[in-house]
C-alpha cells in the first residue's frame, strides 16, 4: 500500500497509489495522514483501493504525512559519507534535527537561505515512525515504523558542519525532554570563571 497526500499547499488530502499507479482518494476513510491514522492501519488495510474514487488530473504531492512532531537525523551513518565530509567515523551516531517546516513535496520550491555558501543535496532513506516511542530495545524497533520514504536533504555544507558541532556538544550534555525550557534543551550554561 503506498499512501501519499495530494492537493494545494495546506489544503492536501489523503491518497492511495494503487497497484496499477493510479492515484485514489482516500478522504473517505480517514481526515489526513498523521497521528492515529499511522498508529493504527488496519481500517486503511480493509479498503479496497478499487472502491475508492480515482483523483484526475497530476495534482501536487505534498509531505507524506502531516503533524510531524520531530525530525530526527542521523549524521555521518557510514564510513564513505564520513571520509567525503573530511571526517572520522564518529564511535557513536550524530544525532540531529531539522526544523519540521523544511518537509516539502517532491517537487515543492526549495528556498535556499541567504548566505549560503555551498548548497548540497543527498538522497536519504525516510523512516516514519508511526507510535510513540522511547527506549524501544533493538528487536522490537521495527514495530514501530509506518513506512519508508525516499528523503532528499538539502542543506549548506559550511551551515551544516558548524551546526552538528554545535549540536554535538549540547546533545551529550543532558537528556532533555521535547517540551523543556530553553534552559534544558542547551544543557547547563557554564558558570563565569569556571
Amino acid at each position: 500500500m503506498k499512501l501519499l497526500r495530494y492537493g494545494p499547499l495546506g489544503q492536501e488530502k489523503p491518497g492511495l497509489l494503487d497497484a496499477a499507479g493510479v492515484l485514489r482518494d482516500l478522504s473517505a476513510h480517514v481526515a489526513d495522514l498523521g497521528g492515529a491514522v499511522l498508529a493504527d492501519l488496519d481500517r486503511l488495510r480493509a479498503v479496497d483501493p478499487a472502491s475508492l474514487p480515482v483523483v484526475p488530473g497530476n495534482p501536487r504531492l505534498g509531505a507524506c504525512v502531516t503533524g510531524t512532531g520531530k525530525f530526527i537525523c542521523i549524521g555521518l551513518n557510514y564510513a564513505d559519507h564520513a571520509a567525503e565530509s573530511g571526517m572520522q567515523v564518529p564511535p557513536e551516531p550524530v544525532i540531529f534535527m531539522k526544523a519540521t517546516s523544511a518537509i516539502c513535496g517532491p517537487h515543492d520550491p526549495i528556498l535556499i537561505p541567504r548566505g549560503s555558501e555551498k548548497t548540497d543535496w543527498e538522497v536519504e532513506l525516510g523512516i516514519v515512525i508511526g507510535r510513540a516511542a522511547k527506549y524501544v530495545p533493538a528487536n522490537k524497533a521495527v514495530e514501530y515504523i509506518f513506512g519508508y520514504m525516499v528523503t532528499v536533504v538539502v542543506c549548506d555544507i559550511v551551515f551544516g558542519i558548524l551546526a552538528s558541532i554545535i549540536v554535538m556538544y549540547f546533545s551529550r550534555q543532558r537528556e532533555f525532554r521535547a517540551d523543556a525550557g530553553a534552559a534544558q534543551l542547551l544543557g547547563q550554561a557554564p558558570q563565569a570563571g569556571a
